[in-house]
């Protein structure tokens, strides 16, 4: 039995640590563990221009402190937004990719695209560029059930993106339904798709359990236990289409549990841990580097990272909630025992 394992430091290719108290308190968590994070624009305001980017990008450094820590940086799309622009902050190195978020789709997204077409020159630049797209992938018509809008979202706006932009380097961001695996799997080698803890850890029935579950809440929502299995038979087949993204999204807790909660998990404090119990249970160790560390560089032609990460088995609880100045967030798995946490990030040099 595996009770110590040491793995190449991962990163982390979706990641939300908003901003103010809440940033400060939460970007330690992953800076601790993780090398690099892709950082989602959903701010108020979203983050469009160079300017807004490099500042933010200069508090998260702050928040880290001396981790050696990098963050990635995104550009929040909008039909408003001029081409030339965002090719420059992409040729300049502020933006790593750029984020289409469907309008009204989840948190801060009021400002996303309503209709891809709208984008298209944006996209054909790029396109172009080599600039990465990556989508939160569901639609938001009010007649479709919240559990098929990444299905739907697939065959109405994916699908015949992917075709029409044959070579625009897409992801599929927390990818949660069998369809959604199956589509990235028969894509072309530019399409790819990142699997949160969450995800490969519960299914819709967590939501439910002993009554409404506020913090088992996010969007993309969990789906079928069908979709679950779909979702850790991708992550843990070494697949180099598939890669971490935590998707960690904190919210105050008076957020969470009132009458209209928003959606979103925080996992950063022990999400390498989390995928490395999935990994476990699948009897899929000898493939974890892949989903965690390989995968993800390669897809955003980036190098590899040479420091390790040393993770031990035991009995870990998982506090019930966190300060973060002005409010407590509650982590996912709050007050439970899981059963690996990092113990060491150990330097090649």
């Amino acid at each position: 039995m595996t009770e110590r394992l040491r793995i190449r430091r991962p990163d982390d290719w979706h990641l939300h640590v908003r901003d103010g108290a809440m940033l400060t308190r939460v970007v330690p968590y992953t800076a601790a563990v993780f090398r690099r994070a892709i950082i989602m624009p959903n701010l108020v305001p979203p983050i469009t221009t160079a300017e807004q980017v490099r500042a933010y990008r200069a508090r998260i450094l702050a928040a880290a402190g001396p981790r050696h820590f990098q963050p990635l940086m995104t550009c929040y799309l909008t039909e408003s937004l001029e081409p030339d622009a965002l090719a420059r902050a992409y040729e300049d190195g502020d933006f790593i990719a750029a984020k289409l978020y469907p309008a009204g789709a989840t948190t801060n997204s009021d400002q996303g695209v309503r209709d891809v077409a709208n984008i298209a020159p944006v996209l054909r630049r790029m396109q172009d560029i080599g600039m990465p797209l990556l989508i939160h992938g569901e639609v938001t018509d009010a007649d479709v059930d919240v559990f098929d809008r990444e299905e739907a979202f697939i065959e109405r706006v994916l699908r015949p993106l992917v075709a029409a932009y044959p070579s625009l380097r897409i992801v599929l961001e927390h990818v949660t339904s069998a369809a959604g695996v199956a589509f990235v799997q028969s894509a072309p080698e530019t399409v790819a798709a990142t699997i949160t803890p969450h995800h490969l850890m519960i299914n819709r029935n967590a939501l439910f359990q002993g009554g409404i579950r506020p913090h088992h809440y996010c969007l993309p929502i969990t789906k079928t236990e069908t979709d679950r299995r779909a979702l850790r038979k991708a992550a843990t087949s070494g697949n180099r289409k598939f890669f971490l993204g935590t998707d960690s999204a904190p919210h105050a807790r008076h957020d969470k549990e009132c009458a209209c909660g928003k959606a979103g998990i925080f996992n950063a404090m022990d999400a390498l841990g989390l995928y490395v119990q999935v990994f476990e249970e699948e009897h899929a160790l000898d493939r974890l580097d892949l989903f965690t560390s390989l995968n993800g560089p390669m897809f955003y032609d980036l190098p590899v990272n040479l420091d390790t990460v040393v993770l031990e088995k035991g009995h870990h609880r998982v506090p019930d909630s966190i300060d973060t100045g002005p409010h407590q967030v509650v982590p996912f798995m709050a007050g439970e025992t899981i059963p690996w946490r990092v113990v060491s990030v150990e330097s090649a040099a």
